[in-house]
């Protein structure tokens, strides 16, 4: 059955979407100033010219709004289809890289500190997300896997190689956000890519 949409119905949905963006874009910008707690609902509505009432229309709640916000920040560099095709180590870096120059990405940290207090959307929010991230750096490994190793054994080996280089790449790019005069960005990417091409083999001993 083809359903018709009328142009008046089409321009309904088009301020929906619009007043949409406007409350993200807004919570992204004061979570980021401000923090979680400190933002509130009519800080919102006047940060993004949405009146109060239409926000929780949207979104339901404040961990719902937070959720859009953690997924809508993640999604610029990993979306969810990011891993069908297996990156190369030089793709898994330079994302990262790349999600320290986009604007406001101190607020992945800062909401991630929210969701290890947390047991609701934000914890499983960010549960999800690292679990996607250790998956693609898991299927990078499982790429280069050694002719004749142990599937079941590989696979453990593989797992714990993923939570140790994905902690390296985020905290690498923590400590850019917090001092990044100290801190060469790229230099430590090249640095830990050439540590762990060097010693690949390792993975599966």
């Amino acid at each position: 059955m083809i359903v018709v949409t009328s142009p008046g119905q089409r321009r309904i949905d088009e301020i929906g979407d619009e007043s949409r963006r406007r409350i993200l874009d807004a919570a992204e910008e004061l979570f980021a100033e401000r923090g979680f707690d400190r933002t509130s609902f009519v800080d919102i509505a006047k940060r993004s010219g949405i009146s109060r009432g239409s926000i929780p229309w949207h979104f339901k709640n404040k961990d719902g709004l937070v959720m859009a916000v953690v997924e809508r920040a993640v999604a610029r560099i990993w979306p969810a289809e990011r891993y069908d095709a297996v990156p190369s180590i030089i793709e898994v870096f330079s994302e990262t890289a790349e999600l320290l120059r986009t604007g406001n990405s101190a607020l992945v940290f800062m909401i991630l500190v929210e969701a290890l207090g947390d047991r609701g959307v934000v914890h499983d929010q960010y549960r999800e997300f690292f679990a996607r991230r250790r998956a693609g750096i898991e299927d990078l490994l499982r790429f280069k896997r050694p002719a004749g190793a142990d599937p079941e054994l590989a696979a453990e080996q593989e797992r714990t190689a993923a939570v140790a280089l994905n902690g390296a790449l985020l905290g690498i790019h923590l400590q850019a956000l917090v001092d990044p005069e100290a801190v060469d960005l790229n230099a430590a990417l090249v640095s830990i890519a050439t540590m762990f091409d060097r010693n690949l083999a390792d993975v599966w001993r």
